[in-house]
């Protein structure tokens, strides 16, 4: 049998190139945690030395060094985990309330509404920040989680995911059939609305932790006290010690600590990204 070709080029010929480029591109992102892993095992002596694709033996020593230390390393982890959590559930529910309304509902300044939005998402956060500031601390918010948490509720990049998701996978047949059979507006939002976006939420679930758990600039303005700072701040100090007491080995060893969490909750919430998009695919 002859092979089926596409413009001269055989089916299997560009699978094989696809499948090289794939794995090209699977090293290239690996790799970087393959070096911070294998730097983790190493002394600060060794690491002056340059790299080696060696693993040594130094990693307990490292892992000791840096608990024993004068940095609060379960308190930042407990930490990163409380405002990060908050901050995803926070911004993926309200977005996509806010996608809903404006997908959903018809009035007046809906046009407006959405390209105010998106102008919002515009603006940086150093921008508005000395504003933020002087709010928060005559508000007395100084020092504490919620200035850190609170704000995920408002975020446009994560609305206009969720708006141009909604607008592939949400009938407005389906409210309507909904609203007939009785179901009030928020039984039909949290019964209806959010089971068909879970992949969308899953998505910026994990969009919304890693940036909020990778946050230094924000954390840094607001957490003073060392028990509640998070652990972006923690590395920072850890990274800007004393020459006579900086220790790369600790540094790494901090680095790779603080990314396992991410890992997991990818690991978690891929699985419906995944589940999602076959179940999208399936038509009826």
């Amino acid at each position: 049998m002859n092979e089926k070709k596409t413009n001269g080029v055989s089916v299997h010929t560009r699978r094989l190139i696809a499948y090289i480029v794939l794995i090209i591109l699977s090293f290239l992102c690996l790799i970087w945690f393959y070096i911070l892993f294998i730097n983790a095992t190493r002394s600060h002596a060794e690491l002056t030395k340059g790299f080696t694709p060696i693993p040594s033996s130094h990693l307990m020593e490292n892992w000791n060094n840096l608990l024993h230390g004068t940095l609060p390393v379960f308190y930042g982890l407990r930490n990163s985990i409380f405002v990060s959590v908050c901050s995803a559930i926070l911004c993926v529910y309200f977005s996509t309330m806010t996608a809903y309304a404006i997908h959903a509902y018809e009035f007046k300044l809906k046009k407006f509404m959405f390209t105010f939005i998106l102008m919002i998402m515009m603006i940086p956060t150093q921008v508005t920040v000395l504003g933020f500031l002087q709010l928060i601390g005559k508000m007395k918010l100084d020092d504490s989680f919620i200035p850190l948490i609170v704000p995920a509720i408002a975020a446009p990049v994560s609305f206009f995911y969720m708006k141009q998701y909604m607008d592939s996978v949400l009938s407005l047949s389906l409210v309507e059939a909904a609203r007939i059979d009785g179901a009030g507006e928020f039984r039909t939002f949290n019964s209806i609305v959010l089971p068909l976006m879970r992949p969308a939420i899953a998505v910026q679930a994990i969009f919304t932790f890693v940036s909020s758990w990778n946050n230094y600039f924000t954390p840094a303005l607001v957490l003073h006290t060392d028990k509640k700072k998070t652990l972006p701040i923690l590395i920072a100090q850890l990274r800007s010690a004393d020459w006579l007491k900086f220790d790369m080995g600790q540094v790494y060893v901090m680095i790779a600590f603080s990314i396992f969490p991410v890992i997991v909750v990818y690991l978690l919430l891929s699985r419906n990204i995944v589940g999602g998009v076959t179940a999208g695919g399936v038509k009826e």
